[in-house]
């Protein structure tokens, strides 16, 4: 009896806190947003820099796109798309609703314990049925390479505006010493919400120092892995009211509003197709490289440039694979970037959950039909001369239109895991043939 009523306490006590979570939250609305032309796109896709909503998803004359509105600015949002003859629905009233829920099915698949070692190696893999905070992962590099110091070592990036040091792993059978093997980097959550990323870089690490079934990918390949590129946004998105934080957690001078959008930080095009205004989501900064995290992604890139074969840089969502450049300009070997990244989109969709759409493979602006200046995988390509250089969007939530896309479900943490590093492992087996 007492430990049934000590269950029920349990309980009340996670249910009063979760339902004390996202109060910033209450009463936004999720809306789907379609266009008939490219005019109509622009409008909707621009309007972060008239009032203060989060566009999710771009829309355009293919895609409907997403967008969070708040309680206040609903009435105002929904006259400027009148008066634009542009329709709109709403897919969730109330997103708080939906991120309580999410709370709730994340604290239940933490509850179960955690097991760190393994009768098969000196350590176990995270388990991939949870998410896990910055410092969770960052003590995970640490014991991946203290356990198997021949073939990963931790290293530090730099620290990031609050002083979190942001480490990587650089996997190898030759320790970086061979010279001639082409090295693959793999980074997620330079977007701090895109929580389901983190899986795919994880995943990727077990596979290639835990549970190794792939050989041939350690003896033609060394690798970075940084799991966390925006440790201080993610952290934030962890806090009460910071699940959708986007951006790092800069001061903007003169502004109210924080944060600087990391994917438009970077010095290529810088500031041409992105915001000004601190307060919206793809504010680009006061220069290229004003923030810290984007300038330790610089430092391992530049260290390493010559030998990087392939960069991804890994987001969510949409179910997409795509390469430069955000000009619209297709780079010079465009063809063989296609080419790589249908072999890696069809590896994915062989694998995936049959509910998720198969993957679609492109230049950023000619799928999503809008700019974007100061991206990384474009920086990794022009700015550091890598060859192959994409973005990945991960899957949203199980797809489903009432369900806001940056959610996470336990269920598929693992699986998004599998299936992306199907794709990194075809793109490195095509790369290596051409």
């Amino acid at each position: 009896m007492a430990n049934f009523y000590k269950s029920i306490f349990v309980f009340c006590a996670t249910f009063y806190v979760v339902c004390a979570r996202h109060e910033a939250y209450d009463g936004h609305a999720l809306y789907e947003v379609v266009v008939k032309n490219e005019e109509q796109a622009l409008f909707v896709n621009g309007l972060m820099d008239a009032i203060p909503v989060d566009v999710f998803s771009y829309a355009n004359i293919e895609r409907a796109g997403e967008i969070l509105v708040p309680k206040e600015q609903k009435n105002e949002f929904e006259a400027m798309l009148t008066a634009k003859d542009i329709k709109y629905s709403i897919l969730t009233e109330n997103i708080k609703e939906q991120l309580d829920w999410e709370d709730m099915i994340l604290a239940e698949a933490k509850s179960k314990p955690l097991n760190t070692t393994s009768r098969s190696s000196r350590l176990a893999p995270l388990p991939l049925d949870r998410t896990y905070t910055f410092q969770e992962v960052d003590n995970y590099l640490v014991r991946v390479a203290n356990a198997f110091p021949n073939r990963a070592t931790v290293a530090s990036a730099g620290r990031s505006l609050e002083g979190r040091d942001t480490k990587y792993l650089k996997i190898s059978t030759t320790n970086f010493q061979d010279r001639r093997k082409p090295i693959i980097y793999v980074q997620s959550l330079l977007h701090a919400r895109e929580w389901v990323t983190l899986p795919a870089t994880l995943y990727a690490i077990e596979k290639l120092v835990i549970d190794v079934t792939d050989n041939d990918l350690l003896r033609d390949f060394d690798w970075i892995i940084m799991p966390i590129a925006n440790p201080d946004g993610f952290e934030w998105s962890h806090t009460r009211n910071g699940r959708f934080w986007r951006k790092n957690r800069r001061t903007n001078r003169g502004s109210t509003c924080r944060g600087v959008d990391l994917n438009r930080n970077f010095d290529v095009a810088w500031g041409t197709a992105s915001s000004r205004n601190p307060c919206a989501e793809d504010f680009h900064g006061t220069g290229a490289f004003s923030e810290p995290e984007s300038v330790n992604i610089r430092r391992v890139l530049t260290a390493y440039a010559d030998r990087i074969d392939m960069f991804i840089d890994i987001h969510s969502f949409g179910s997409m694979i795509l390469f430069g450049r955000g000009t619209g300009e297709l780079a010079p070997n465009a063809l063989t970037l296609n080419y790589v990244g249908v072999q890696m989109a069809q590896a994915i969709d062989r694998v995936k959950w049959p509910t998720k759409p198969n993957y679609t493979v492109g230049n950023i602006v000619h799928v999503l039909g809008m700019r974007a200046s100061g991206g990384l995988s474009d920086y990794a390509q022009i700015g550091q001369g890598i060859p192959i250089s994409y973005a990945y969007e991960l899957p949203a939530y199980r797809g489903r239109r009432d369900i806001n896309g940056f959610l996470v479900e336990p269920a598929f943490i693992r699986q998004a895991g599998v299936e992306t590093w199907e794709g990194i492992k075809a793109g490195a087996r095509t790369i290596r043939n051409l």
